[in-house]
């Protein structure tokens, strides 16, 4: 909240877009706008992969009884136009901090409207589907080079809409291969030379005689929003499930982000365009920030 020149920060480390992830996002509520440098400092400050801000849509509303709010997001350099696990931690900070009465909370974002319902102990976020389009890969032969090295590429997809390009692995890749790369975040941003990636994918197809038996396996990479790896990512899921998707014939995925925090995401493929998102919060910190 915002009073007398404080932000209390309440802050919840999001497990995964479900199960065991640790990736972690800060939500702030504000009772009024700040500007957007001040927004940007404080996402600085914070330095995590995103710090959402919480603001009511009318005075009269609050935190308790209102069911839309808007909401943004920020990197420690920039506002970006979709999060998952920041989202994730803005609705549990509502549904368990503020005792928000509502079965769902809609969000007002750059990206539409954001509903997320709660389910038993955890939640599902209604996200929309990003699907991408083949590429040939010569037109991105740098940052393919940059990313999996000499390791051999199956395809590569491109999400305009979100700026995200997807390179999946052959599938004589194992998953060792994945979580082996050590991706220069410098070198990665610096090998586009097209301006339209604004976040890389490296993805394959999962190992279903493992257990649990995941649909596939992903990282994500963002130095150009300041983001080398990103923990668990939410959005890079509304591009991977519509591929995925596709390429297995299945709606319903397991999937398992291989960063070293590392986290399980379940997905929904729905027919009207979007993707359900499930997850559960963890809070391990709740402070304030004197501006």
């Amino acid at each position: 909240m915002y009073e007398n020149d404080e932000v209390v920060l309440q802050s919840p480390l999001v497990p995964g877009l479900l199960l065991r992830s640790r990736a972690s996002g800060v939500t702030s509520e504000l009772l009024q706008e700040l500007s957007d440098d001040l927004y940007q400092k404080i996402a600085a400050e914070m330095n995590l992969s995103e710090t959402a801000f919480i603001t009511r849509i009318n005075p009269s509303d609050n935190f308790t009884t209102g069911s839309r709010f808007h909401l943004r997001w920020f990197t420690p350099t920039n506002e970006v136009n979709l999060c998952g696990h920041a989202t994730l931690a803005s609705a549990a900070v509502l549904f368990q901090y503020n005792k928000n009465v509502n079965p769902i909370l809609v969000f007002e974002t750059r990206s539409g409207d954001l509903a997320v319902t709660q389910k038993g102990e955890g939640y599902i976020m209604d996200f929309p589907l990003n699907a991408p389009t083949p590429e040939d890969p010569n037109e991105f032969r740098d940052i393919i080079k940059v990313a999996v090295g000499n390791h051999a590429v199956q395809e590569v997809y491109l999400s305009s809409n979100t700026k995200k390009l997807l390179i999946r692995l052959a599938d004589s890749c194992d998953r060792s291969v994945l979580t082996s790369l050590k991706i220069d975040p410098v070198a990665l941003q610096s090998s586009d030379k097209s301006g339209k990636v604004g976040g890389v994918i490296v993805t394959m197809k999962g190992s279903p005689d493992c257990q649990p038996g995941y649909d596939f396996y992903s990282r994500f990479f963002a130095p150009w929003n300041g983001i080398p790896e990103d923990p668990v990512t939410g959005s890079a899921h509304t591009v991977l499930g519509s591929y995925w998707s596709k390429k297995l014939g299945k709606k319903k995925m397991l999937a398992y982000q291989c960063s070293r925090r590392g986290g399980e995401l379940e997905l929904e493929v729905r027919d009207d365009g979007r993707i359900n998102i499930a997850g559960q919060t963890v809070t391990v910190l709740q402070g304030t920030m004197k501006l």
